[in-house]
């Protein structure tokens, strides 16, 4: 938290403004002469939001959002004479978009927005001056803006000098602002992340306050914002506010109750900073957009921070001192599942984080004795396309401070993908199949599709793990010995 004296200095602040004049200076032209046909018509236009929050940060944004004193009628009207392409992207909210050349566009009439009571769809009505529509914005870094074509700054709210004291502060009391649209408890939670700010106390008490009113709030919104959150250049610093605010109880229960397991005894790590530290470690592993694991990737980070969310449900303390999480990684990934569905996210991405979870444990047994080819070949088909994946995952699932032991593990995960780039080398391992297929196992067999072939090709495919390549005249050999054995 900022400390109660802390205050942008003089300096800071014209250092701020002179990061804002050079991105503004770099705006199309288009933007320029968009600013000249809405004052022709008699209306204002202003740049606003996170592209004039930015510009300060020193960064060009490429999302380029407007509000107008127009209505959405006439401001459709002014964009059709601007763009080569207009479309009504939420008019009953009062937006437009368009697009001229690469430059693409939305404007929104002033507003102001709140929730009814028992309703999960926020009302709208229209404002009349800029100076109110900011006011009813999220947070002060947000609620700038800059005429057009005029670059005069709008800060009514004191954002600038809470974007020099890297501080998350409410136009209006946090306690309003998060009544009016309760997402923006989830909001301060993903600013927190992706700038690296602080909140506000006041905002810090309207948050553990309200956390409950989030339920009013459609699930896809609340995805949204934990999505870019944890997207974010520090997902850490926003898991924690959620998890300290009781946010995470309403979001992400799971991750919430992982502080269950912390023991007093300290018979075992603390399981919730240790899957934080997951997370930062898997994300150091992500690579360039080149490489196999481009950065930021929401599935590696989703299944870094849900690896262990089994662990509370299957946690046991055994008679010598000890405590146990067995198949902690089978039930985390049911939970994981269950969780993400409630949050709709997309079918691929439950499947694919969820059987991230179920195999993060698959490699401990490695170092306890040589896997066969067999076990090596299991590991790499049930991964999939997921296997760069979970390479980084079981490598940031290495928290221990015993470096004898880090060193162990990684020498050993280390061995295991030299033994699956060598076996891939020589038997394409991504494509691993038995050497007969359906209709070749049915007519080897005499039989009609039904699931007896099915059978066949599961024991041709068990055959193929363990010996590796047999060759047709082998595999029909196998097929004809399983099928008189069958009998």
């Amino acid at each position: 938290m900022p400390s109660p004296d802390r205050s942008a200095t003089t300096d800071t602040l014209a250092d701020l403004q002179r990061r804002a004049q050079a991105s503004l200076a770099s705006l199309p032209p288009e933007v320029t002469e968009l600013g000249h046909v809405f004052a022709g018509a008699g209306h204002e236009l202003a740049l606003v939001g996170g592209p004039v929050r930015d510009a300060f940060l020193g960064e060009v944004s490429h999302d380029l959002d407007f509000t107008t004193s127009a209505r959405p009628d006439e401001t459709e009207r002014l964009l059709s004479r601007w763009a080569d392409a207009h479309w009504d992207i939420g008019k009953e909210y009062g937006t437009i978009g368009a697009r001229k050349g690469d430059v693409v566009v939305e404007v929104t009439t002033y507003r102001t927005e709140a929730y009814e009571v028992g309703s999960r769809k926020p009302a709208v009505s229209y404002g009349d001056t800029l100076e109110g529509d900011l006011t009813r914005r999220d947070f002060t870094v947000n609620a700038m803006a800059v005429r057009l074509p005029s670059l005069e700054l709008v800060d009514p709210t004191g954002g600038m000098r809470d974007l020099g004291d890297h501080l998350l502060r409410t136009p209006v009391t946090a306690t309003q602002s998060f009544d009016d649209d309760p997402l923006r408890i989830m909001r301060a939670a993903r600013f927190t992340a992706q700038l690296g700010f602080d909140v506000d106390p006041d905002v810090m008490r309207a948050m553990t306050d309200m956390a409950g009113r989030l339920e009013i709030v459609s699930a896809e919104r609340v995805r949204a914002e934990l999505e870019r959150l944890l997207l974010s250049r520090s997902p850490r610093r926003g898991l924690e506010l959620m998890v300290y605010t009781g946010v995470a109880d309403v979001v992400l229960p799971e991750l919430a109750q992982l502080q269950q397991t912390v023991d007093e005894h300290k018979r075992h790590k603390d399981v919730y900073e240790h899957t934080l530290t997951v997370l930062d470690q898997a994300i150091a592993m992500e690579t360039g957009p080149d490489g196999p694991v481009p950065g930021p990737d929401l599935v590696l980070r989703l299944a870094a921070v849900m690896h262990d969310v089994g662990k509370p449900a299957t946690r046991r303390f055994e008679p010598g001192g000890g405590v146990s999480f067995h198949h902690h990684e089978l039930v985390g990934a049911k939970l994981t599942a269950r969780r993400l569905k409630a949050l709709r996210f997309d079918k691929q991405t439950i499947k694919d984080v969820s059987r991230l979870v179920e195999l993060h444990l698959r490699f401990h047994g490695y170092g306890d004795g040589v896997w066969t080819d067999s076990a090596v070949r299991r590991y790499v088909t049930d991964a999939g396309p997921l296997l760069e994946r979970l390479h980084r995952l079981t490598r940031a699932d290495c928290t221990t401070r015993n470096q004898r032991k880090a060193m162990r593990l990684a020498a050993a995960y280390d061995d295991l993908e030299e033994r699956i780039v060598r076996l891939k080398e020589h038997e394409q391992l991504k494509a691993i199949r038995p050497e007969l297929d359906g209709r070749q196992i049915m007519t080897i067999l005499g039989i009609p599709a039904g699931p007896v072939v099915g059978e066949a090709y599961a024991f041709l495919l068990d055959l193929r793990m363990e010996r590796g390549p047999l060759g047709e005249d082998a595999a029909r050999e196998a097929l004809l010995a399983w099928w008189a054995a069958r009998d």
